[in-house]
């Protein structure tokens, strides 16, 4: 079939509460796999080394460094399985379904010794209150293949709207990548500058951690799939520090609001779905809150930005 001729997939629906047990199951397995990347690479500033990346069908760890070279562990939400190779050639699976988090932390550590990898954790979640031990966690397992599905859709969508927005950006910036701990995919641009002294908060992430993940100026926009307090998908952009004027500036497009309870602003993933052109709706958003951020923290923007949309081969 010609490429162009097929139609563009629609941004699906998210409602929270049709797979909110689907998204705490699968957010722990997140965060296992996330743990082993964590462990197994070299401390990277912000914490960079322990994301994953939205892939063609699901989310990489990318390359993990290990005696026999590099590794590789994949959940593919269309096929419904977790994938492990690594460089020597060892391949091994296992199965997405429902089924406890102890389950599937047990067969995953089985098949990684099973091809030769030997990763140890420390088997409790992070920046989830309370907290059950991965290997005793039989609560948790809940799996919807069809929610699932639509969730990596959005990814997806999400994601190449944050790889546009990121290239507009020539000063230090982050990948767009998905932090298992709070279960969001993000991008943050830097100032260059320091920033004060963070105070922490987040539940069970060490207070040093977070201090050097917030070293210097940021401007931060992710996507979150909701929780039981919020239980709605939304879009957030934040600043740090913030400026006391930024919650009172303008942003696009007129649905995105500023939260004081959260000090960010926020739109609702369902306003993005429903619009028109979902993809200019989000740009609008992402470019708006950061213009927020950058005018109120006197920013140098213009040795920061850039437009290379001309630099075509």
């Amino acid at each position: 079939m010609n490429a162009g001729k097929i139609k563009q997939e629609q941004w699906p629906v998210l409602a929270f509460e049709n797979w909110k047990n689907t998204l705490a199951t699968v957010h722990l397995w997140t965060q296992i796999v996330g743990k082993i990347r964590l462990r197994q690479t070299p401390w990277t500033n912000h914490s960079w080394h322990v994301t994953l990346y939205v892939s063609a069908n699901g989310l990489t760890t990318g390359s993990i460094p290990y005696w026999g070279g590099v590794f590789q562990i994949d959940f593919d939400f269309i096929h419904h399985a977790l994938h492990i190779s690594t460089s020597l050639g060892g391949v091994a699976r296992v199965e997405l379904y429902p089924r406890t988090v102890a389950s599937f932390y047990r067969e995953l550590f089985e098949k990684l010794k099973a091809v030769d990898v030997d990763a140890y954790i420390y088997a409790v979640p992070n920046e989830i209150d309370p907290v059950i031990p991965f290997e005793q966690d039989e609560t948790h397992k809940a799996y919807d293949a069809g929610h699932m599905r639509d969730f990596y859709k959005a990814l997806v969508k999400i994601h190449n709207v944050f790889t546009g927005f990121r290239a507009r950006f020539k000063g230090k910036c982050s990948p767009v990548h998905f932090f298992w701990g709070g279960f969001d995919l993000a991008v943050t641009r830097f100032s260059g500058r320091q920033a004060p002294l963070h105070p922490g908060g987040a539940p069970n992430i060490p207070l040093r951690v977070m201090q050097e993940a917030y070293s210097h100026e940021v401007s931060s926009c992710g996507f979150w799939p909701g929780s039981e307090q919020f239980p709605h998908p939304v879009f957030y952009s934040y600043c740090y520090p913030t400026p006391t004027d930024f919650g009172q500036q303008d942003v696009k497009p007129a649905e995105a609001f500023f939260s004081g309870e959260m000090g960010e602003f926020m739109l609702l993933y369902e306003v993005v779905q429903q619009s028109a052109d979902p993809e200019e709706s989000l740009m609008q958003f992402l470019q708006s809150t950061y213009e927020a951020a950058a005018n109120t923290g006197d920013w140098d923007r213009k040795a920061l930005e850039c437009d290379f949309s001309s630099f075509g081969l």
